[in-house]
C-alpha cells in the first residue's frame, strides 16, 4: 500500500518537530532496555519483600532468577460498570502466566473515576488532573523494577490516557492493554437523548429520568455510547497496544477470558529476553500516533484527544498539534455512524465488522502506517483479522470483505462524509477544538449575539428562565485547566438541544471541555488561552455578536480591534468546594499547561 501523500506530510513535519525531543526519549529507553530488569541486583533483603506474598511456585521461579515476571498495573474497582469484570482478571493472569512458565504479580492500582457520575457535579473538577495522577501511580507500581513486561487494565476517559503516560515512562518495557469489553446494548440512544431533553424543559420528573438512564447504564461493561471510554479502546487497537480484535468483546464470555490469557503469551513474547522484543516506547512512535489521528477522525471520536494524545505524545517525546489534527481530519473520511454521530452504539459497529473493516479500509487507501511495530510485531495487516473460538483455542480469522451494515459501518468507496470528525478554529478569541462529525451541515456556521456565563449553573438557570429563547452564543468561562481542573460540560447538552431544536441557531464557546458523548449543537471547546490566563475570552461582553465557523476554521468576535483590545479581562477565582478533594490539587492547576499542550501538571 503507497501512504497517501498527505499523511505522508503530515508525518513528516511531526517527525522533523520531534527530532530532539524523540532522539533523547529513545536513548534514555535503550540504557534502561539494556541494564535490564534488576530483580538480580536487589539485594537479598529487597528481592524477598519482592516475592514474599506469592504462592511457594511463583517465590521459587522468582527466587530462582529462571522466568520473566510480568506486571499488572490495574484501575479495578466495582462502581466502575466498565471495570468491574476487570476483579477476575489477576487471578486469570496469574494462572495463565504459570501455564506459560512465568510468574505474573499485580505491582500496582491506580484511581479510575466514573465522569458518568461526576458529570455537571464538583467531583468533575478532579476528572482531567485523575489523568496525572494515574500516571503517577502507575510510575509507582512499576517502581519496584521487578518485571520484564506490563499488562494495563483499564478502560475509561482518563484511565487509559494516564496509563499510557505512566507506561511510558517506562518505555523499555513491553506493554500490551487489556480491555474488558462493552456491556450489552439497552435502550436506544435516541430515547435516552429524548428523555433528557423533556426533563431539561421540565415536562417529565426525575423518575422518568432516572428510569431512563438506568435502562441505558444497566451491567457491567463499558457505556456503549462513542464516548472518550470507547475511542481509547479504538486507539489502543489502531496504534497496536491491543491483540487484535480486542477492543469491543463483550465482558465475561469465554471469548473475552481466551484474549486476556492470550495477551499474557503474547507479553511474554516480546520481551529483551525473546525474539521479539517490542517495548512500548518503540511501539508508540511518531507514526503509531498519527495512525490514532487518523483513526479518531474516522470514526468521530471524543474531542478529549485533542487533549489527551498530545500529552500521551509528549511521554514518548513526540510533540503534537492540534494543526496536525486538522490537517489529518481533511485527509481522512468518515467511516462510522455511532451515538452521538448516528444512532448506533459500539456493539452495533462491531457486529458491521469493527475495528477490523475499519483498520483495512483505512490501511489499504495508504490512510495508515503500516510500517510500524505492535505488540505483534511488525505491520498491521494482522489487525485486518477477528478472534474466534476454535476448539476452546484463540484462532484469527479474515473478516467479512463487505460491511455488515452501511448505516454504521461504511468502506472508503462510499464514506459518511469525505472528511473527518474534528477541526481546528482560530481567530480573535484564540484557538479551539470543534467536533462536526454529528453536526448538521447548516449549523457549522453560527453567527449571534453572545450571553456570557461563568458555570454551568448560572446557564441552566438562563435557560430555565427563558433568557435563551433566541439565537444565541452561549459563552461558558473559567472552565479550563488553570481555572477549576477544566471539567467536561457535558450537562448544558440538553438544554442547549432543546434551544436549537426549536429553530434557534445555537451554538457554545468554552474554555472547558464537552463529553466524547456531545455531539448535535456546535461547540467550540478546549479555548485557549483560557480565560484564568487573561485569554480573549475573558473580554467577551454580553451581546457581542461572536462567529463560530466550521467551514473556514474561524473563532471571532465581531467588535473592532481597538475597542475588544482596549477592554480589561475579567477575572474570577472559583474557590474549592470542601469535601471533594479538590483543594488538594492546588498545585496542580498552578503547574498545569494548556490545552493544546496537553492540559498536564507533570
Amino acid at each position: 500500500m503507497t501512504l497517501d501523500p498527505r499523511i505522508a506530510a503530515v508525518t513528516e513535519t511531526i517527525i522533523a518537530r520531534s527530532r530532539e525531543g524523540r532522539a533523547s526519549y529513545l536513548e534514555q529507553i535503550e540504557r534502561a532496555a539494556a541494564a535490564g530488569p534488576h530483580r538480580a541486583a536487589l539485594s537479598c533483603g529487597n528481592l524477598a519483600h519482592g516475592f514474599a506474598g506469592c504462592g511457594p511456585d511463583d517465590k521459587a521461579a522468582l527466587k530462582a532468577q529462571r522466568v520473566p515476571n510480568v506486571a499488572v498495573v490495574t484501575a479495578y474497582n466495582d462502581m466502575l460498570s466498565a471495570h468491574r469484570p476487570y476483579e477476575r482478571y489477576p487471578e486469570l493472569i496469574r494462572s495463565a502466566a504459570r501455564a506459560a512458565g512465568a510468574v505474573a504479580q499485580v505491582a500496582g492500582g491506580v484511581p479510575a473515576m466514573c465522569d458518568g457520575v461526576t458529570q455537571g457535579q464538583p467531583g468533575m473538577e478532579l476528572s482531567l488532573f485523575s489523568r496525572d495522577v494515574i500516571a503517577l501511580g502507575t510510575a509507582v507500581a512499576l517502581s519496584h523494577d521487578m518485571f520484564d513486561a506490563a499488562l494495563y487494565l483499564g478502560i475509561c476517559d482518563k484511565i487509559v490516557p494516564g496509563l499510557v503516560i505512566g507506561a511510558l515512562a517506562f518505555g523499555h518495557l513491553p506493554a500490551i492493554f487489556v480491555p474488558s469489553g462493552p456491556m450489552p446494548t439497552g435502550i436506544s440512544n435516541d430515547e435516552k437523548a429524548r428523555v433528557r431533553q423533556l426533563y431539561a424543559e421540565g415536562k417529565v420528573g426525575r423518575a422518568e429520568l432516572l428510569e431512563s438512564e438506568s435502562a441505558s447504564y444497566h451491567s457491567p461493561g463499558t457505556c456503549t455510547f462513542y464516548g472518550t471510554a470507547n475511542s481509547n479502546q479504538m486507539l489502543m487497537e489502531i496504534m497496536g497496544l491491543h491483540l487484535p480484535g480486542s477492543s469491543f468483546v463483550p465482558p465475561d464470555t469465554p471469548l473475552r477470558d481466551a484474549l486476556t490469557q492470550a495477551a499474557v503469551r503474547q507479553a511474554l513474547a516480546i520481551t529483551r529476553a525473546a525474539n521479539g522484543y517490542a517495548p512500548i516506547g518503540r511501539v508508540l512512535d511518531e507514526k503509531a500516533f498519527v495512525n490514532g489521528i487518523v483513526g479518531l477522525n474516522a470514526t468521530g471520536g471524543s474531542t478529549n484527544h485533542a487533549i489527551h494524545l498530545i500529552a500521551m505524545a509528549k511521554a514518548a517525546g513526540v510533540t503534537l498539534t492540534w494543526d496536525d489534527f486538522d490537517r489529518l481530519s481533511a485527509a481522512t473520511p468518515l467511516l462510522c455512524r455511532i451515538y452521538p454521530n448516528g444512532s448506533a452504539d459500539v456493539n452495533h459497529f462491531h457486529a458491521a465488522g469493527g475495528m477490523q473493516f475499519l483498520i483495512r479500509e483505512l490501511r489499504r487507501a495508504g490512510l495508515l502506517h503500516d510500517d510500524v511495530l505492535t505488540v505483534l510485531g511488525h505491520g498491521l495487516a494482522d489487525y485486518e483479522k477477528e478472534p474466534v473460538l476454535a476448539g476452546g483455542d484463540i484462532v484469527w480469522r479474515e473478516t467479512d470483505a463487505a460491511s455488515r451494515d452501511q448505516s454504521v459501518l461504511r468502506p472508503m468507496a462510499q464514506p459518511f462524509d469525505p472528511e473527518g470528525g474534528l477541526r481546528l478554529l482560530d481567530g480573535n478569541l484564540g484557538r479551539a477544538v470543534i467536533k462536526v462529525s454529528a453536526v448538521k451541515r447548516d449549523r457549522w456556521t453560527i453567527e449571534a449575539p453572545a450571553r456570557v456565563f461563568s458555570s454551568q449553573d448560572a446557564l441552566e438557570a438562563a435557560f430555565r428562565a427563558g433568557e435563551l429563547d433566541r439565537d444565541v452564543v452561549a459563552v461558558v468561562r473559567f472552565q479550563g485547566p488553570k481555572a477549576n481542573g477544566m471539567p467536561e460540560l457535558h450537562r448544558l447538552t440538553p438544554a442547549l438541544s432543546v434551544l436549537q431544536n426549536r429553530g434557534h441557531r445555537v451554538a457554545l464557546v468554552t474554555d472547558g471541555r464537552m463529553s466524547g458523548a456531545s455531539g448535535k449543537v456546535p461547540a467550540a471547546i478546549h479555548v485557549t488561552p483560557e480565560a484564568a490566563h487573561g485569554g480573549p475570552i475573558a473580554r467577551i461582553r454580553d451581546g457581542d455578536v461572536i462567529r463560530v465557523d466550521a467551514e473556514a476554521g474561524v473563532l471571532e468576535v465581531r467588535v473592532p480591534a481597538a475597542e475588544f483590545e482596549a477592554r480589561a479581562p475579567v477575572f474570577e477565582e472559583t474557590e474549592p468546594q470542601f469535601g471533594m478533594g479538590r483543594n488538594l490539587f492546588a498545585a496542580f492547576r498552578a503547574a498545569v499547561g494548556s490545552a493544546e499542550q496537553g492540559a498536564s501538571a507533570i
